[in-house]
């Protein structure tokens, strides 16, 4: 039985990983800078909307993390049945007689 050629997944270069860190980077700064800088807004709304943004930067990495876990737990489902199955036929012999 000829085996399967599982796809390996394609691990990030590291000018990938410079390049989400810095936009990430660059991202919260801007907002903390926006907020900061706001005209006419007393400090309570400053803080208010800065710690609006710390909740969804860091409900932001709860889901991303969540959703990567799920779809990383279907696979590895996937690969024992897959591998179940493989065994199941490799044990099933139609001319023997029982």
């Amino acid at each position: 039985m000829a085996k399967k050629a599982y796809a390996v997944p394609q691990a990030h270069t590291n000018a990938w990983i410079f390049q989400t860190w810095i936009s990430f980077i660059i991202s919260i700064i801007a907002t903390f800078a926006g907020i900061l800088y706001m005209p006419g807004q007393n400090n309570w709304v400053k803080g208010y909307l800065m710690m609006g943004m710390l909740f969804s930067v860091g409900s932001t990495i709860s889901l991303s993390k969540t959703l990567r876990d799920i779809e990383e737990s279907k696979r590895m489902v996937s690969r024992i049945d897959e591998a179940k199955l493989e065994r199941l036929l490799a044990k099933y012999d139609p001319f023997k007689e029982e």
